[in-house]
């Protein structure tokens, strides 16, 4: 993804207030859209929430979890735009209508020279894709575990340390390695924990 992308930019007020490049809207800190998606599985009763390992050459966060498929919403695209991300990162075709909206959440990280300030337009897609289905953009995703979605709501609501996860990534000979893991909070990329609470709350109230 170039850093010079034009990305619509807003006041505190989620009102547009013109167009920027990605390098600007992250040096600055202006906020912009995004898109988020995350798969649960039901399978025998139990869900599963899917997670992208983000590849090791990313320039943020490279080689930590992250939600299902994820990214920016460029100036000239509406949030139903947004699903193209699906395909590009994991390769699964969704229809935007499959889509359970969750609503828009905002989130700011900081870290020295790189400001996030995301109004995050948040899915959730009830999958019944198997882990064959997966092709990844291995520029961007190195590989998809899940984990018990009960476990992932008991490691940030911080009732455990450690979850479990499962699936698999593609090493740099472009062979398939599975991943059999715990791992902790450290593993995941740090939007805040607000965030992640958020976010579960919105997905239980979709599949109790």
């Amino acid at each position: 993804m170039g850093e010079q992308e034009l990305l619509k930019i807003f006041d505190e007020n989620r009102n547009q207030i013109g167009v920027a490049t990605r390098s600007e809207v992250h040096r600055v800190g202006h906020w912009h859209e995004a898109f988020h998606c995350w798969f649960i599985r039901n399978e025998q009763g139990m869900d599963y929430i899917y997670l992208q390992l983000r590849s090791k050459n990313k320039k943020d966060y490279p080689n930590l979890l992250d939600i299902t498929a994820a990214g920016h919403i460029l100036a000239n695209e509406t949030v139903k735009d947004g699903v193209r991300e699906i395909k590009e990162e994991i390769g699964i075709d969704v229809a935007f209508e499959d889509l359970i909206e969750l609503g828009v959440i905002d989130y700011c990280v900081m870290k020295e020279n790189f400001i996030d300030k995301e109004l995050a337009n948040v899915f959730l897609y009830k999958s019944k894709n198997s882990f064959d289905d997966f092709t990844l953009q291995v520029e961007e995703v190195s590989g998809i575990v899940r984990a018990n979605f009960i476990d992932f709501v008991q490691l940030w609501f911080g009732e455990r340390d450690e979850i479990e996860i499962r699936g698999f990534e593609i090493d740099n000979d472009e062979n398939t390695v599975l991943i059999e893991e715990s791992v902790n909070r450290d593993k995941f990329v740090p939007h805040q924990t607000s965030f992640y609470q958020e976010v579960i709350q919105k997905i239980k109230e979709q599949t109790s």
